[in-house]
């Protein structure tokens, strides 16, 4: 009965994450409430409260569950056996771009992140998570980098920290231009073309490289 019990449990809190991330891609974080979230999972505001204990822990554990673009790259470093670590940071990149255009459900998370989150004084945790989970982004960026250059296939003089953050912008920024006016181009179908434009800016400019 207790190991059912966990299961409806877990099920429920499901439930409120996906009526979450609607309510949240319909109205934006700061127009929702808790009760609209409720209506919407079909569950009674004191089911959400034992789960969460306010609105920031609910959109925390969307993120959580969803992953953020810039997560998915991360995963080109984590083998540092891979024998071709730029190749497969280069199709992560372009994964991301169509998975934003492809699947409704990333779409609808990268909306909610770019342009219908605000980081109000309520929100202060969020910020704080974001900006840790930037820089611990970055970091494996980094990781990845490097692997790229011990086996030639970037110069050994990249500035291996600002590359990380220029990826790191490129890859938001695109999807931020993309979201606002996703009628310009398709990204799905540009997907390779930016992921080899990135990379090719990683391998050759001058300005890139270590002092």
């Amino acid at each position: 009965m207790a190991r059912r019990t966990k299961q409806e449990a877990l099920e429920t809190r499901n439930q409120i994450i996906d009526a979450a991330e609607l309510c949240f891609f319909n109205k934006g974080v700061s127009h929702t409430s808790l009760a609209e979230i409720a209506k919407t999972a079909g569950v009674t505001r004191g089911a959400i409260y034992w789960h969460f204990e306010n609105k920031g822990e609910v959109l925390d554990a969307l993120l959580v569950r969803a992953k953020t673009p810039i997560q998915h790259l991360e995963e080109a470093s984590r083998n540092s056996d891979e024998p071709d670590p730029l190749g497969r940071l280069q199709a992560m990149i372009a994964e991301v771009f169509r998975q934003a255009e492809q699947d409704p459900a990333t779409r609808r998370i990268n909306e909610i992140v770019f342009h219908k989150c605000e980081y109000t004084d309520q929100m202060c945790d969020l910020r704080e998570y974001m900006r840790q989970l930037r820089l611990q982004s970055d970091s494996k960026l980094e990781s990845a980098l490097r692997n790229a250059i011990s086996k030639d296939q970037l110069p050994a003089q990249l500035d291996v920290s600002m590359a990380a953050h220029s990826l790191h912008a490129f890859v938001i920024g695109m999807l931020d231009i993309w979201l606002l006016r996703p009628e310009d181009f398709s990204l799905a179908e540009r997907a390779d073309q930016l992921a080899q434009t990135v990379i090719d800016m990683l391998r050759g400019s001058p300005a890139m490289r270590s002092a």
